[in-house]
C-alpha cells in the first residue's frame, strides 16, 4: 500500500555555532560504507496523532515523508511508557524488568553494565552526538571521573525564540547543521534528535491561537475523557507541539539532501511513550504504549512505501543499528537482547515470528507509600492486549493525596478531578485515576481505547488463559525478578535525587510540601482520602 503526499510547512529559525567532541578509533567488523543514523524522538506524543497515521487535526509532513519514502511501522510498542525507561530499551535492547534501576524512572543506570548502542558506535569509528533529551530524567554515572554519555556529545548551543510558552528554546536543527559541519569527512555518523516536545507545559490556546486551528478539527475525544472545550483546546495545544518536532525532522532532511548524505542514512522517527494525560502516559494501555514508527533508509530498503502491520518492539531497535553497522552483538560488549532487528523488513522478506510482543512497567514518579511503584506486565498477540496487575490495591496514576503523580498536571486533569469533586461525574475519573483489576483484557484491534474490560468473562475465557501463560513463561525466560519472587528490588533502588525518598510519608507529615512536584498542579492533591 502507497502513502498519500502530504503538504509541506515552512519555518524560520536563527542559527549558532559549537565546538565538535572527538571520535574514536574505528574497529568495526563491517563494510566501509556504513549507514548514517539519524534518530529522532518526540517526548510524549500517541501513535495516533500523526497524519499519516490518519490524524487529520495533527499536520506532520516530516513524519509523512519519511514513511512515504520508507516504512510505516502500525503496530511499534514502547515496553515503558515513561521518559527514563523507555528511552533505556531504545538504547540496550532491553525490557525495562532486564535493567535494573535502569528500568525504573528518575533513577540511576547500573555503573559500569548495559552499554548502549550509542556507546558502542562511538567506539566502532561512528561519530555520535545528540541535541535536546537525551536519556533521562536519572543520573547516568560516570566513567573514569566523567559522566557517561549514554547517547553521545551534547549539542545545544543554538538557539531560537520559541513560538510559544513551554516550547524549548533548543534550536534542534541548527544544532544537528552544527554537527554535520564538524563531522569528520569519511565516518559514518550516529545523531540522536531528541525533542523536548509536546512535553508538558503547555501555553493554554497555543494550538488556536498560534497554530491556527479549530477546536471543531478533531473527530473524536477519546471516550475516557468528556468532550468540552476545555479538553479539545489542551488536545490541540499538544498537537501544536508535535508539528513544532516534525518542523525540524523537514529541516533536518532537507539540509541531509542538499549535501547528498540522505540516500545512505538511516531515518528514524517515533516517541518515547503516550501523550501526557490521563489514561495515557505512565499507564499500559494503547494510548500509553502504542508509538508512532517511520523508517527510510534509501540506499537500503526495498519496495519504499509500505506499511509494516507486524508487531514491533523498542527492544528491535538497537540489534538493527548495530547489525546496520557491520558490528555483531555478541562482540559489541552489550548484554543479551531480546529484540530483534528489522533488517528482514528492510528488505520486503519477513523471517523473524513477530506475533506478540511484552510491555511492562515497575517505579515511574514517586509519591506512593514505600517508594513502591505500579508494576505491570503485558502481552499483545493477535488484535488483544492482555494485562496482570501485581498490586492491585495501589493507585495505579498515584496516590491521590500526592496529586497523582504519575499524571502530568493539565487542564484535562484538572477538569477530570473537579468533575469528581463536584459529584458531577465520577466516570471519568473512574477511568484514569481509580484502581484497576488484577487481570485486563481489551480487544484492541476494535477498542483501542481499552474501555471494555473483556477479562474474566466466559467467551474470552481461553484467550484470557493463553496469554497469561504465554506472559508468565516468557518473563521467566528472561529472568524478571517480579515473576521470580523478587520483584521488591524495583521499589528499593534508589532515587537520582534525595528529595524523592519517602516523599508520601514526608508529605502526609506536613514535612514537604506540594510545590515540590512541580510537574503537577498544586490542586491536584486532594484534601481527603478517597477509598
Amino acid at each position: 500500500m502507497k502513502l498519500l503526499k502530504s503538504s509541506t510547512l515552512i519555518v524560520s529559525l536563527v542559527t549558532g555555532t559549537f565546538l565538535a567532541p572527538a571520535i574514536a578509533p574505528p574497529k568495526s567488523e563491517g563494510k566501509i560504507d556504513r549507514p548514517n543514523i539519524l534518530f529522532c524522538i518526540a517526548d510524549d506524543a500517541s501513535f495516533h496523532h500523526f497524519s499519516a497515521n490518519g490524524c487529520k487535526w495533527v499536520n506532520t509532513p516530516g513524519f509523512d515523508r519519511v514513511a512515504r519514502q520508507g516504512i510505516l511501522f502500525t503496530n511499534a510498542y514502547t515496553p515503558n511508557a515513561k521518559c527514563a525507561p523507555s528511552r533505556a530499551s531504545i538504547l540496550t535492547g532491553r525490557n525495562s524488568w532486564q535493567l535494573e534501576e535502569a528500568g525504573n524512572h528518575n533513577g540511576f543506570w547500573p555503573e559500569n553494565k548495559y552499554h548502549t548502542y550509542c556507546e558502542v558506535l562511538s567506539e566502532n569509528g561512528y561519530y555520535v552526538a545528540f541535541t535536546g533529551k537525551g536519556w533521562g530524567p536519572g543520573n547516568p554515572g560516570q566513567i573514569e571521573g566523567k559522566e557517561r554519555r549514554l547517547v553521545g556529545e551534547a549539542f545545544q548551543a543554538r538557539t531560537i525564540q520559541p513560538p510559544a510558552d513551554g516550547i524549548s528554546n533548543v534550536d534542534y536543527a541548527a544544532n544537528f547543521e552544527d554537527f554535520l559541519k564538524e563531522k569528520p569527512k569519511g565516518n559514518p555518523w550516529c545523531f540522536w534528535y531528541g525533542c523536548r516536545e509536546p512535553h508538558r507545559r503547555y501555553e493554554y490556546g497555543s494550538g488556536v491561537k498560534i497554530g491556527g486551528k479549530k477546536k471543531s478539527q478533531i473527530d473524536k475525544v477519546p471516550g475516557f475523557w468528556p468532550d468540552n472545550d476545555t479538553i479539545r483546546n489542551d488536545m490541540l495545544d499538544y498537537a501544536f507541539e508535535i508539528e513544532y518536532f516534525d518542523l525540524h525532522i523537514q529541516r533536518m532532511l532537507k539540509m541531509l539532501e542538499e549535501k547528498g548524505e540522505l540516500e545512505n542514512t538511516i531515518v528514524v522517527v517515533t516517541s518515547d511513550n503516550g501523550m501526557p494525560f490521563p489514561r495515557a502516559k505512565g499507564l499500559e494501555y494503547e494510548y500509553s504504549n502504542h508509538m508512532p514508527l517511520a523508517i527510510m533508509w534509501p540506499k537500503g530498503i526495498r519496495k519504499p512505501g509500505r506499511i509494516e502491520q507486524a508487531y514491533i518492539s523498542f527492544i528491535d531497535l538497537a540489534p538493527t543499528f548495530l547489525e546496520k553497522a557491520g558490528i555483531s552483538w555478541q562482540n559489541s560488549g552489550m548484554e543479551e537482547s531480546p529484540g530483534k532487528s528489522l533488517s528482514d523488513i528492510f528488505i520486503n522478506n519477513p523471517q523473524k515470528d513477530r506475533s506478540s510482543i511484552l510491555l511492562g512497567q515497575e517505579r515511574h514518579d514517586y509519591g506512593r507509600p514505600g517508594n513502591q511503584g505500579y508494576p505491570i506486565r503485558s502481552i499483545i498477540q493477535d488484535g488483544f492486549l492482555y494485562l496482570y496487575d501485581f498490586k492491585p490495591d495501589l493507585w495505579p496514576a498515584g496516590n491521590p493525596e500526592t496529586g497523582y503523580l504519575n499524571t502530568d498536571g493539565s487542564p484535562t486533569k484538572t477538569n477530570i478531578i473537579n468533575m469528581r469533586r463536584s459529584g458531577t461525574d465520577w466516570s471519568f475519573w473512574n477511568l484514569c485515576f481509580g484502581k484497576h483489576p488484577q487481570e485486563e483484557l481489551y480487544q484492541i484491534s476494535v477498542d483501542r481505547e481499552c474501555l471494555v474490560n473483556l477479562a474474566n468473562t466466559k467467551e474470552y475465557q481461553v484467550i484470557q488463559e493463553k496469554l497469561k501463560n504465554k506472559l508468565f513463561i516468557e518473563l521467566k525466560r528472561q529472568q524478571d525478578p517480579r515473576v521470580l519472587g523478587n520483584g521488591n528490588v524495583f521499589d528499593q533502588y534508589p532515587f537520582s535525587l534525595n528529595s524523592s525518598y519517602n516523599f508520601y510519608e514526608r508529605y502526609m507529615k506536613g514535612e514537604v510540601k506540594n510545590f515540590q512536584t512541580n510537574w503537577v498542579s498544586p490542586g491536584d492533591y486532594e484534601k481527603e482520602e478517597i477509598k
